[in-house]
């Protein structure tokens, strides 16, 4: 596989990064919560990009195989630690959701780590078990049950955003391992059926979904949001009013540091920046894609697609909520939104990748027959 393929990864990996601390410094001071220290978020995020810088290299530099015999301990202390978040003391809850788990220096949101969970289970099983994926029970149900279980605390959690997300990608996966659609079409059915439901029954997303319908109507409150954020990207037009020269990051876009960090990227930087972040996110899908498709066996395979999948999926819905596409959904922009867990979880994800293309098939090179210069004659 061409050498191309991983620096294509990394240089896309590393422009966002790039353009997330930039934005993260010109946004961060501005937060309700940065306790009047206009470092407070770039510290942070520096502390975290150093631990998922480890955990990349690390991962880049280990079989990836070596993952799948260290599954039952990685989805069991998953499942622990999602259970943790009801734990007095241990448990957070903030905004009335129990996502995160105090660790005394950082906090750390468990959800991150049960997507890690659930691409090796899947992975693992569709390798093993690949003579029976058309089988109902060994192919279907019992991959489904493992998925979600972890989903289940997720959602208990009120997470929908991230059980969402977690829930597309392993229906991808399991598509791509060869799943029937006529079992996948209806449990997709369902998933959407239970999604309406609880939004239905939860006032707040029920208020989301109908500013979402009419964000002018509902500017002043659930659809603050994502009015804001349109004037913000209308605001900047092409080239953007300056690094630094943002006006709605100044306590008139709520979370304009972490969910809604692309609209700032809009005004300050423009259109050129945005269309830029895109096209990187759509290089990491490409490159993902190809070192999927060349994967030294199913295991990496499976494993690398559902890696693709999950970063830019949740790409995408960050894009579709901030341009009012989607229904508002907090959930950060991979690699340029404040968040620790997210990051390090994901360069951990960009390690195994890039671990999967080092052992990826090699395509061996045409043999050149050098023909002695004596055999060589011209007959006329």
């Amino acid at each position: 596989m061409p050498r191309r393929t991983a620096y294509i990864l990394i240089i896309s990996m590393v422009s966002l990064l790039t353009v997330g601390i930039v934005m993260l410094q010109s946004t961060g001071a501005f937060a309700r919560d940065s306790h009047g220290d206009m470092y407070f978020f770039v510290r942070k995020q520096a502390l975290w990009l150093f631990i998922g810088s480890v955990l990349l290299v690390g991962a880049a530099m280990t079989d990836y195989r070596w993952w799948g015999r260290w599954l039952p301990y990685i989805y069991g202390v998953s499942a622990l630690l999602l259970i943790l978040c009801f734990v007095p003391f241990i448990g957070m809850k903030i905004n009335g959701a129990h996502r995160w788990i105090n660790l005394a220096v950082i906090t750390f949101q468990p959800s991150e780590l049960a997507k890690v969970a659930v691409l090796l289970f899947l992975a693992w099983w569709y390798h093993r078990y690949e003579a029976e994926t058309k089988q109902f029970w060994r192919g279907f149900v019992f991959p489904l049950a493992g998925v979600m279980f972890l989903v289940g605390l997720v959602v208990i959690e009120v997470d929908l955003g991230a059980s969402a997300l977690i829930s597309l990608t392993a229906l991808a996966v399991m598509f791509v391992a060869g799943t029937g659609l006529r079992w996948l079409v209806p449990v997709v059915l369902a998933g959407f059926g239970g999604l309406a439901y609880a939004i239905t029954h939860i006032d707040e997303r029920m208020a989301r979904l109908l500013a979402f319908t009419d964000p002018e109507k509902y500017r002043l409150d659930e659809g603050l949001q994502q009015w804001q954020a349109m004037l913000a990207f209308g605001t900047g037009g092409v080239s953007g009013l300056g690094l630094g020269n943002g006006r709605l990051k100044m306590l008139y876009l709520p979370y304009a540091h972490t969910d809604f960090i692309f609209p700032m990227i809009g005004e300050e930087l423009g259109l050129r920046f945005t269309l830029l972040t895109v096209f990187c996110f759509l290089l990491i899908l490409l490159a993902g894609t190809l070192i999927a498709m060349n994967a030294r066996d199913r295991f990496g395979m499976l494993l690398g697609f559902g890696i693709t999948i999950i970063i830019t999926l949740q790409a995408a819905i960050n894009i579709g909520v901030t341009t009012s596409m989607l229904p508002n959904k907090g959930m950060p922009l991979p690699f340029i939104s404040y968040g620790g867990s997210n990051l390090a979880v994901n360069l951990l994800l960009i390690g195994m990748l890039l671990n999967i293309h080092r052992q990826g098939r090699r395509v061996p090179k045409a043999r050149t027959r050098v023909v002695p210069a004596t055999s060589l004659s011209v007959r006329f």
